[in-house]
């Protein structure tokens, strides 16, 4: 080699190492002054604290904090269900399954939340079923788990919040009572109006509507409504229910066959996914989580089960993870989910590569001061720099997502509260202080 070749080859040498070490010296100035904020909060050292930032464009964790602990997720459970949902149904949601067979036509649930939703409003599979001159059969039976997911409070069954998990929901499994002017009561369906009833011996001042338990009778104290009143009550759900509201929408009768899903049975498709997946994350609609987790059951012929479906999942989508994740249910209700905030990071960037398109991937989550459950967490404005989900349960709240600095730069974090007994907006607000000083300082 000469001399000329040999000084080149000393020269780009040089010119690499020196640009590594170059790239590497922002991310190690804002480890050291990030990790200096966190260090010195008051705050974040009462309780459990799980923290990861991560640089994509240099594939380098920028810093830790107990990021390889498991702390319970809440809601950052919903970004598991997503992944899974952009990998098995990436364009539309399946709706029914059906088979004709002579003056027949026989359908089977496939757990497709967005049937009538409130918002969402799938119609296509009652179209289908409402202009057909078939009789109709219900084939219930393919959903094998609880009315509840595993772990969950069973206390909330009146609260929105937890409606009930079927093969076939329908108007996101609740009734709906509202009253324009104080004094009225409009319930939807209509179908349950004559399951309520005012309660003489409730005491109430305001009014509030009740359900038992295990019955949809729903009991309200003899109170005037106020003006502008709306609570979503889960109703019991069952077969009868199913199908008393379905023949009452389709304005035709349907029988129940006990008959098992064929190989050849067709699908109808209903919502885009993107608007599902719209629904599940930006108001973190629960009822959307675990209904998801149940057409991806289908998707991938398995037993209409959460756990089964879980499993399938996490062996076949999620072997990169750093640290096994501990899954049990698709909208993190349950506190027996542990996650790890590097696990989380890892599972962004899974979720950044899949969709590769980031207006696209924002456009379904929570924008900070302008969409979604982070709509009123940081200032308003119309230029978010934070694009996550929240996670919020008693003693829990968490973000997980993506931060555009001032300076343009793409960065992934993970920030975990767990075991807090402040008020869950002290928590937050220390949360956003934290991001926003990621936000103004790099």
């Amino acid at each position: 080699m000469d001399k000329i070749s040999l000084k080149k080859v000393i020269f780009n040498g040089l010119f690499i190492i020196v640009s590594l070490v170059y790239a590497c010296k922002p991310n190690q100035i804002i480890s050291r002054k990030v990790s200096k904020e966190i260090r010195n909060s008051p705050m974040l050292g009462k309780y459990q604290v799980g923290f990861a930032l991560y640089d994509p464009s240099t594939k380098q964790m920028i810093l830790e904090k107990d990021a390889g602990k498991y702390f319970t997720p809440a809601s950052n459970t919903k970004l598991f269900t997503f992944y899974a949902g952009l990998k098995i149904t990436p364009d539309s949601i399946p709706s029914l399954r059906y088979v004709e067979r002579g003056d027949s036509l026989i359908f089977w649930g496939t757990g497709d939340p967005s049937l009538l939703h409130t918002l969402v409003k799938g119609t296509k599979a009652i179209q289908f079923l409402k202009n057909t001159d078939k009789k109709l059969f219900f084939a219930a039976g393919r959903y094998t788990g609880n009315f509840f997911g595993n772990g969950w409070s069973w206390d909330d069954y009146n609260d929105y919040y937890q409606p009930e998990i079927t093969e076939l929901p329908l108007f996101d499994n609740v009734v709906l009572v509202t009253s324009k002017q104080a004094g009225e009561m409009n319930i939807f369906p209509k179908i349950f109006n004559s399951c309520f009833t005012a309660d003489s011996s409730n005491k109430a001042k305001n009014f509030y509507a009740q359900r038992e338990f295990l019955v949809n009778k729903f009991h309200f104290p003899p109170v005037k409504t106020t003006a502008n009143y709306e609570q979503q009550i889960p109703f019991k759900t069952g077969t009868n229910v199913t199908l008393t509201l379905l023949a009452d929408t389709l304005k035709k009768e349907i029988q129940v066959v006990n008959k098992s899903l064929p190989a050849n049975a067709k699908t109808i498709y209903s919502s885009k996914s993107d608007d599902v997946f719209r629904q599940l994350m930006l108001p973190s609609d629960n009822f959307v989580a675990e209904q998801l987790l149940l057409t991806y059951a289908d998707q991938l012929g398995l037993e209409m089960n959460a756990s089964k479906v879980i499993a399938a999942v996490q062996e076949k989508y999620l072997s990169e993870l750093p640290d096994k994740p501990k899954w049990i249910d698709g909208s993190g209700l349950s506190r027996g989910n542990l996650f790890t905030p590097r696990s989380v990071i890892k599972l962004l960037d899974m979720i950044y590569k899949e969709v590769n398109n980031q207006e696209r991937l924002f456009s379904m989550l929570p924008a900070g001061g302008k969409t979604g459950t982070l709509r009123n967490a940081y200032a308003k404005t119309d230029n978010p720099f934070v694009f996550g989900k929240t996670g919020t349960l008693s003693g829990v709240h968490n973000q997980s997502g993506y931060i555009i600095t001032k300076k343009g730069k793409l960065l992934y974090y993970s920030f975990m509260n767990n075991n807090y007994v402040q008020p869950t907006a002290e928590v937050r607000k220390e949360m956003v202080r934290i991001m926003t000083f990621v936000h103004d300082n790099f």
